[in-house]
């Protein structure tokens, strides 16, 4: 390829070469969305332009590709020994391709990133890599910044994104994963969550230089809990309450990460007012917990009975509390 016929994919596509896997999938999105077919019906220029994006999505969402592009810049082909390229590498033939089988413009999109190499197939894990270069010795749980260009003696690193339940980042758990002809085994610490990275030493691709190789780096990603979620830091969960209880107050039991704890509720509580549970929140690395927030909601019954009704209007008869009493002095 001529120097004057270099695509530069990361500027196609409006990222950096630092960018994660999720950033170019997002501005794949975006634009695919711009310069899709049946939005710019007859637009030559748009239909070009939509095969040049899914070029560069095509080889930098493709580990194997992005690495060997980012080291050998316009003789990436060459030197990966990858047969074709182009917009319909990746099985998407924009001459004569039928975008009626797809219901909605999302399904089309999400078809493309499956094809792609994003998603799970089969009911297997999924994981999306990206390179890196080589980067300090520090072990355990860390945040590293964008990446450079890679130099002629660096070993090469890979990110791979893991979903753990809730479960098993808050008590630690073993995982295998098949690096291709190598099978590991690796333990996830207790108190792991959605960004945490753990490094995995010399685990990761070999660079074609040098033949080192380089460190796995794995991204922690937490699925969907019924129940609990994260508030920074600390677990955030919704208890409902009755309205007698928030009224009179009392005791109700509420789940933690250790089971069930007894919760006092002050006199008068609001729905919307949050209770901290001191050190019965998220498991902390390095050691001790966060804070467990119990965030109230009054619930009101939508089926009575004749005697609850009976009390319920003699309650609205002798009340003397009046939340709508200062509605009056408000007015444009």
């Amino acid at each position: 390829m001529a120097a004057t016929d270099f695509k530069d994919y990361y500027q196609i596509l409006g990222v950096n070469k630092g960018a994660s896997q999720e950033d170019i999938k997002k501005a794949f999105r975006k634009l695919a969305r711009k310069y899709h077919p049946d939005v710019n019906q007859g637009n030559k220029q748009a239909e070009a332009r939509f095969k040049e994006v899914n070029e560069a999505y095509e080889v930098l969402s493709d580990p194997e590709k992005r690495q060997k592009y980012d080291q050998f810049g316009q003789y990436w082909k060459q030197a990966g020994g990858f047969p074709g390229g182009g917009a319909g590498a990746a099985g998407v033939d924009m001459n004569g391709f039928d975008f009626g089988q797809y219901s909605s413009f999302d399904d089309f999109i999400n078809e493309l990133l499956g094809r792609f190499g994003g998603g799970n197939r089969g009911g297997r894990q999924s994981y999306s890599y990206r390179s890196s270069p080589g980067t300090g010795g520090y072990g355990g749980f860390n945040d590293f910044g964008g990446f450079q260009d890679m130099g002629r003696g660096a070993a090469q690193d890979s990110e791979a994104t893991i979903t753990l339940t809730y479960a098993e980042a808050f008590n630690g758990v073993q995982k295998r994963f098949n690096l291709g002809s190598e099978t590991i085994d690796v333990r996830i610490p207790a108190g792991a969550k959605t960004g945490s990275r753990l490094r995995v030493k010399g685990k990761g691709p070999v660079s074609p230089l040098n033949q080192k190789r380089g460190d796995l780096y794995l991204v922690v990603e937490l699925g969907n809990h019924p129940f609990f979620k994260f508030d920074g830091d600390n677990l955030l969960c919704e208890v409902e309450i009755t309205p007698d209880e928030a009224v009179l107050g009392g005791t109700i039991e509420v789940p933690t990460p250790d089971g069930m704890v007894d919760v006092k509720l002050p006199p008068g509580i609001r729905s919307g007012q949050t209770l901290r549970l001191r050190g019965k929140g998220w498991r902390n690395p390095k050691g001790g917990r966060t804070d467990q927030l119990v965030k109230i909601a009054i619930a009101t019954p939508k089926e009575i009975s004749d005697q609850e009704r009976e009390y319920y209007e003699k309650i609205r008869d002798i009340r003397t509390f009046k939340p709508r009493s200062n509605l009056y002095k408000f007015k444009l």
